[in-house]
């Protein structure tokens, strides 16, 4: 079958040590918007009437924005550069705050501030966490990927934390909030001018003709075959509940105990949000501890992370089970802790399976393969509100722990029956890795780097 050229393996120009920050600095800033939102939930029901049906219903408006942003932005970037990409998705996220602004006027601007946000977010995960990771010049694969996840957490959380706030004390609740994050993103599409284009533009006649793009667009989204097995004994079972544990932490819980915290329902809401990104900030570093335990120790075909994450969310799905026949804040306070430790180790654990996946050529597609199934976790809120008619909360939450409780099963089959078709810089033998060092600056014996195997 025929494929389009490739864009040069090589970056456009070097890297400058630091050059990441501003990469870094726009993922802090879309985070913070598509989370800000979260914590005016509760919000939106006391000032705007919406029934929890309805507000569920905005999360899953930002869940679809999120696929094209994940699944298109990143193979378009592999070909066009990652900067023109990442800076529409830049703008697009202060241009959804100014749409939500108005949400006062009635749920349109709601959905639709909230289907835009989500195509900003999509690009900025799945191009900026690429972006970073080529920008780490001289950095382990596991700092590149924690840099990514860190910055991405920090602006969820912070961003929660702020807008939580100046909606409980703050002056025009349902405007402010998005009045901040305007401000705060305005400078940052400038700055990423500035960064480094790390792949090379390709020509119209590099890129062949629009049938052959999409074929090759397609191509970038595939796993290689040789991790196919992996990919879905490992990386499909987790990756769900990276959002999934936070839905849970911060959509389902304030709701079920806000009877108990009366007047401070809203605050309670931004303080389980932050507690639940903070604790899932805190803990990644150990992720890439046990990342690199586990490739050392065991063949480089332990999943030690993933299987510790799907372990530490089936316990967090219990306990939001008891809590929600007990309704106690202080409950729902350690759940929050246990799902954001769950999420922080399983969000770096599945960037460091999916970049011992993928090539260079598409490594931001399957980055935005990875983050479109972990956002669909973000679905679960909206899914038990409309079964709610039917079930009680602690019986589908019970039920939740159950499901939790087979992908913890399938992660420890893969773990024990499949190894990465790639290790990490971390896992090789110290010569491989400096021979991987010679040859990135062009000093193997043999000449250049091979190029990409084909894929399957």
């Amino acid at each position: 079958m025929l494929k389009t050229q490739r864009v040069a393996e090589s970056p456009a120009v070097e890297p400058r040590s630091g050059s990441w920050r501003p990469v870094a600095a726009a993922m802090f800033v879309c985070g913070w918007g598509g989370n800000q939102f979260t914590p005016l939930l509760l919000m939106y029901r006391r000032l705007g009437g919406y029934s929890a049906i309805s507000v569920d219903a905005f999360l899953g408006a930002y869940v679809i924005g999120l696929i094209p942003g994940l699944l298109l932005a990143g193979p378009v970037s592999d070909r066009r550069g990652r900067r023109p990409v990442l800076v529409f998705g830049t703008v697009a996220s202060a241009l959804a705050s100014l749409v939500l602004s108005f949400g006062a006027d009635g749920a349109w601007a709601i959905y639709a501030g909230r289907l835009l946000t989500g195509v900003a977010v999509g690009i900025a995960m799945s191009v900026g966490s690429s972006w970073v990771k080529e920008l780490s010049t001289g950095a382990d694969t596991g700092l590149a990927a924690r840099r990514a996840a860190l910055c991405q957490t920090a602006g969820f959380a912070l961003g929660a934390g702020v807008a939580g706030a100046l909606a409980q004390w703050g002056p025009w609740p349902m405007v402010t909030p998005y009045v901040v994050h305007i401000l705060i993103t305005a400078a940052v599409p400038a700055l990423l001018l500035r960064v480094p284009e790390t792949r090379t533009p390709a020509s119209s006649a590099a890129a062949g003709s629009d049938r052959g793009l999409l074929r090759s667009l397609a191509d970038d989204l595939r796993v290689p075959q040789a991790a196919r097995r992996r990919f879905r004994l490992v990386v499909v079972p987790l990756a769900p509940w990276v959002f999934g544990a936070a839905g849970l932490a911060y959509a389902v819980m304030p709701q079920l105990v806000a009877s108990h915290v009366g007047h401070w329902e809203l605050a309670f809401a931004t303080a389980l949000t932050v507690l639940t990104l903070g604790t899932g900030a805190a803990v990644q570093p150990v992720a890439k501890r046990l990342h690199q335990a586990a490739g050392r120790s065991n063949g480089r075909g332990n999943a030690r992370a993933s299987v510790v994450a799907m372990t530490v969310m089936l316990v967090g799905a219990v306990l939001c089970a008891l809590n929600a026949a007990l309704g106690s804040p202080w409950l729902a306070a350690v759940a929050a802790i246990v799902l954001g430790a769950a999420y922080g180790i399983a969000v770096v654990s599945g960037l460091l399976e999916i970049q011992r996946m993928a090539g260079e050529a598409d490594l931001a597609g399957l980055t935005g393969v990875y983050y479109a199934l972990a956002y669909s976790g973000f679905l679960l809120p909206a899914l038990l509100a409309t079964l709610s008619d039917w079930l009680s909360y602690p019986v589908m939450l019970g039920g939740v722990a159950v499901v939790a409780l087979a992908c913890l099963t399938l992660v420890l089959r893969g773990a024990r029956t499949t190894t990465p078709a790639v290790p990490t810089a971390d896992e090789r033998p110290s010569e491989e890795r400096a021979s991987d060092e010679r040859a990135s600056d062009g000093r193997t014996a043999d000449g250049p780097a091979p190029a990409e195997a084909s894929r399957g």
